[in-house]
């Protein structure tokens, strides 16, 4: 759960003294073997205040990976787990730019700073005191962005684009039920109604069974689905009902969409066997992702494609030999090829990884890549080798 930090820990830790005690915690290891020795050195230096700061440091060192330039920003446990990372931020705020804009779920702020650099007027707002507060630390003087306390379903402001950012937990566990949102999505929609709206929400949602009129985004970050978003009517193009937006830190970032085209042959398998980024399979766009790209469906149900070629920055794997899916021909085509490391990858086939590979035992030096899959009824095996183009 983390500290529980109030008002009164938020404006220590935003005051000169609480700015140098942060400093001198932040020289210390924290580590798991040092914690005791640390925490006893910060409470012999700051009372009473020694958990809050800890806590701040602790919680800046998790946040460096995902959000950038929080190293002075002030978080909650919780927040920091539910805040947006930067490049996703950034990329819903490009497309947000010029308009103005009210987060009505906006905790810590981790949205607001990116809106407010493109956006002229941002107002956010949440119900959590001390969450405001921290937002306000974090925005750090943003004149284009009003703080307030305010119910998110219920509405406190006009013409601007709504974008809210449920929590996706119910009853302590993770979940997929729009119901049981924090608000719940039924009641977001049914408050602005007729409002232009973005909804983030966790990416495991059946889109399909949502009566939603309008956009539907997949947001994937360096190979992880990061979240859903929804995308009002007034907020896209009329032909577009899915995208796929693939973020990358290596700069290869791309969006698809069903808009684009979706026409590909029915072949053999080719040289490549390609696995698309999630974002991709999720949104319902590998077809598309194929026609862009060259490639085609191994079978017309299963995401993996195939092709001569591997798109640039994308993990292709080189099919090697095509195999019956028996435990005694794959045991002995590894053997054969001097298998050690073994990677398996499954897709409309029954099979535990782990158990598979304990029961084929490679003992040899090379490393290959299994990919199982189903082409008709049938359940097939690639041995290939990986690599990334």
């Amino acid at each position: 759960m983390g500290y529980g930090f109030g008002r009164a820990d938020v404006t220590f830790l935003g005051s000169a003294a609480g700015l140098a005690a942060l400093a001198e915690v932040d020289r210390l290891e924290l580590t798991q073997a040092t914690h005791l020795r640390d925490l006893e050195r910060v409470r012999r230096d700051n009372g009473a205040a020694a958990a809050c700061l800890v806590e701040t440091v602790r919680l800046r060192r998790k946040a460096a990976a995902k959000l950038a330039g929080a190293g002075e920003w002030l978080f909650t446990d919780d927040a920091l787990q539910q805040a947006t990372p930067t490049a996703v931020a950034r990329g819903r705020a490009a497309r947000l730019a010029g308009r103005a804009v009210h987060d009505v779920t906006c905790s810590i702020g981790a949205e607001l700073v990116e809106l407010a650099r493109v956006c002229p007027a941002v107002l956010g707002s949440d119900l959590d005191d001390v969450r405001l507060s921290m937002a306000a630390h974090n925005l750090d003087g943003s004149r284009n962005v009003l703080l307030a306390k305010a119910d998110a379903l219920v509405p406190v402001s006009r013409d601007t684009v709504v974008v809210a950012d449920p929590a996706r937990r119910a009853d302590g566990r993770r979940t997929h039920d729009p119901a049981k949102l924090q608000p719940p999505l039924p009641d977001l929609l049914s408050a602005y109604a007729g409002r232009d709206l973005v909804v983030k929400c966790a990416p495991g949602m059946d889109f399909d069974r949502l009566d939603w009129s309008g956009e539907v985004e997949v947001v994937s970050l360096d190979g992880a689905v990061r979240e859903a978003c929804l995308w009002s009517a007034g907020l896209t193009d009329s032909a577009i009902s899915r995208r796929a937006t693939v973020l990358s830190s290596a700069g290869t970032s791309f969006t698809l969409t069903d808009a684009d085209p979706d026409d590909i042959p029915e072949r053999a398998p080719g040289t490549w066997i390609v696995d698309p980024d999630g974002a991709v399979v999720r949104s319902g766009l590998v077809r598309h992702y194929a026609a862009k790209h060259g490639l085609w469906q191994l079978d017309p149900r299963i995401a993996y494609l195939t092709g001569d070629a591997v798109p640039p920055g994308t993990r292709g794997f080189r099919i090697v030999e095509r195999l019956d899916y028996r435990e005694k021909t794959l045991r002995a085509a590894l053997r054969l090829r001097d298998c050690g490391p073994l990677e398996i990858l499954v897709r409309g086939v029954d099979v535990d990884p782990d158990k598979l590979r304990r029961t084929l035992k490679p003992q040899g030096t090379q490393p290959f890549t299994l990919v199982i899959t189903r082409i008709g009824r049938t359940p097939t095996a690639f041995l290939c080798t990986a690599q990334v183009h």
